[in-house]
């Protein structure tokens, strides 16, 4: 077989590493290190710590999919993966997300501190033994326990600025951890035969449509509590604990009103539209969170 040029190596490596899902992720650090530092945190850190985040979540999202390989081809959505059409190697790829993790755990320890690098490495290893290799092809419960691996971030965040952790952060932890499920619930409905196809017991993919819509809504409700209830323990001053509030409820009445239109339709186009929701919903709210943090004065 002629050797792929070596841009198209190096996309596909850029590709193993799940781009869009770290950002994703990033957006919850950020904001979370404002509001622990009740401030503006210094610039390097920041960036030291971002880039201790992606190393970590890169790596773990190349090893996922290493093992989900085989599935990955069986679904029309990640069917053009580089693991899949052959871009890279299984082994290649190994050597790739094992580099990434030690210098993810590396770059944290010696530049930010220990407690984040534990956690940031801690994140990979449930994604990937917990998520990826148990919880993924066994049970519908899959995405919400798997989930915690994604609301680690923000305690990463946090430990960066404070070297430990509080109250508020696990919040934080908890904020992410529920929306988690009715945000990848609602792109699962859209995609639910090809998770039947791969025999990945997704929730939408093996119950009826009307108990995933009931499930969604559950989570939102819960979410909406703990967001607003953050208010409470977020080191604010009364005006912009006032301003959270007012963010936070209105952010919850849009999301859960998306999520309650889903009785009346649960077709693709309108599950894509809450998972675009959801997306923007956890981005407002973090970014909230964040200025509303660094403009509080000692």
């Amino acid at each position: 077989m002629r050797p792929h040029p070596l841009t198209e190596q190096l996309k596909g490596y850029v590709a193993l590493t799940k781009p869009r899902i770290i950002e994703l992720l990033l957006i919850t650090t950020v904001p979370t290190m404002f509001v622990a530092a009740k401030a503006l945190p210094s610039f390097g850190l920041i960036m030291l710590t971002l880039i201790g985040g992606t190393l970590a979540a890169g790596g773990a999202n190349a090893m996922n999919m290493i093992y989900d390989r085989d599935i990955d081809a069986l679904m029309e959505r990640t069917k053009n993966r580089p693991l899949v059409t052959g871009l890279i190697s299984p082994p290649a790829a190994m050597v790739f997300a094992g580099a990434l993790e030690v210098g993810a755990f590396v770059e944290l320890w010696l530049t930010v501190n220990l407690l984040s690098a534990i956690l940031a490495v801690s994140a990979t290893a449930f994604y990937v033994l917990i998520y990826t290799m148990w919880l993924k092809r066994t049970t519908t419960q899959n995405i919400v326990i798997g989930g915690a691996a994604g609301a680690v971030p923000v305690l990463v965040g946090w430990s960066s600025v404070t070297n430990h952790l509080t109250l508020a952060p696990f919040l934080l932890f908890a904020i992410v951890f529920f929306w988690t499920p009715p945000h990848f619930w609602a792109l699962a409905v859209r995609y639910r035969e090809d998770y039947q196809r791969a025999e990945v017991p997704m929730l939408p993919a093996v119950v009826e449509i009307e108990r995933v819509v009931s499930q969604i809504i559950w989570y939102t409700v819960i979410l909406d509590a703990l967001a607003i209830g953050f208010g409470f323990a977020a080191p604010y001053h009364l005006a912009e604990r006032i301003a959270y509030f007012v963010i936070a409820t209105l952010l919850g009445v849009a999301f859960t009103g998306r999520a309650i239109s889903l009785r009346n339709d649960a077709g693709p186009k309108n599950a894509m539209g809450l998972f675009t929701l959801s997306i923007s919903y956890l981005t407002v709210l973090f970014v909230a969170m964040g200025v509303l943090g660094a403009i509080q004065h000692p």
